[in-house]
């Protein structure tokens, strides 16, 4: 199975490309916005101390973040899964490119991540993609995290976020907020990967969604394939958009319930339900409908 038809995405792409209206906010690393395959009109970038473009394709944060650029507005017929390109993009560095690209894992610090938040936030996200590792962990930098995911969700501001690939069972001051969607990477038959970080807050108010073995775009223009939840969280972010793009007036949370369908039953597992992108479209024409 591929993984749009995995994520129930398939069929969502087929009624939408998404809005310029719905604007998601891509913490990551810069972008490769020469490239031929990117929408590159829908990016916006807010300015901050790392530039939002490649100055050295060869960096794990730009390929990381042309990567999951990638995923989201790729154009159509590209060899990425290019769910939303028609959505605006607004792009907040927070990895600094080096010299190297043998570096596996692109982090940053909670205060760096605070600020992208607020950031992106005030520019006018509507959704934020948070796929990240984070280091330097302290009682301040969590607590500055906490009101920063607060202020988002006072504002309407989806936040989606990786779950990480330490393979371990636990939380995070970002899995564990209320407000946030964790996203586990699975496989193509929709089983976790074995690096995927689990958890009940995980569990209970996240998803699972394709994150092994997925193809997108490379920063020096060929296609790349990685894996992890880093890889999953955007396949979320992307449903999000198209659903919301379908259904421009809905509140977040709505737009949160039905793609979590967090209503229909109380979670007790480590291991979130499996994102289906076309169920949450018909809950949400349901819910509309009902509302007529």
């Amino acid at each position: 199975m591929n993984p749009l038809d995995l994520a129930g995405l398939t069929a969502l792409m087929g009624r939408t490309v998404g809005r310029r209206e719905i604007v998601i906010g891509l913490v990551d690393g810069p972008i490769a916005t020469n490239h031929p395959d990117l929408a590159s009109d829908a990016i916006c970038e807010i300015p901050g101390r790392i530039s939002g473009s490649c100055t050295k394709t060869n960096t794990r944060a730009c390929l990381h973040g042309t990567f999951v650029a990638g995923i989201l507005c790729a154009k159509r017929g590209s060899i990425a899964p290019s769910l939303c390109p028609n959505c605006t993009l607004l792009t907040y560095p927070i990895f600094a490119e080096t010299a190297s690209e043998t570096i596996q894992v692109v982090s940053a610090t909670p205060e760096d991540l605070t600020t992208a938040i607020f950031a992106c936030v005030e520019a006018g996200a509507r959704i934020l993609n948070l796929s990240l590792a984070l280091t330097q962990w302290s009682y301040k930098g969590q607590r500055g995290l906490g009101d920063a995911l607060d202020h988002a969700a006072r504002r309407g501001v989806i936040v989606v976020a990786a779950a990480g690939n330490q393979g371990t069972m636990g939380s995070t001051a970002i899995t564990r907020h209320p407000w946030v969607i964790p996203v586990v990477a699975c496989d193509l038959k929709g089983r976790p990967i074995r690096e995927s970080n689990l958890g009940r807050s995980i569990g209970r108010g996240g998803l699972r969604a394709p994150g092994d073995g997925i193809t997108s775009l490379g920063a020096r223009g060929e296609p790349v394939t990685l894996g992890g939840t880093s890889v999953a969280a955007p396949f979320v972010t992307g449903a999000i958009a198209l659903v919301w793009s379908e259904f421009p007036t809905a509140t977040a949370a709505e737009v949160k319930a039905v793609v979590t369908q967090s209503f229909i039953r109380r979670r007790a597992t480590v291991t979130p339900p499996l994102l289906d992108a076309w169920a949450a479209y018909a809950l949400m024409t349901l819910a509309r409908r009902d509302m007529s």
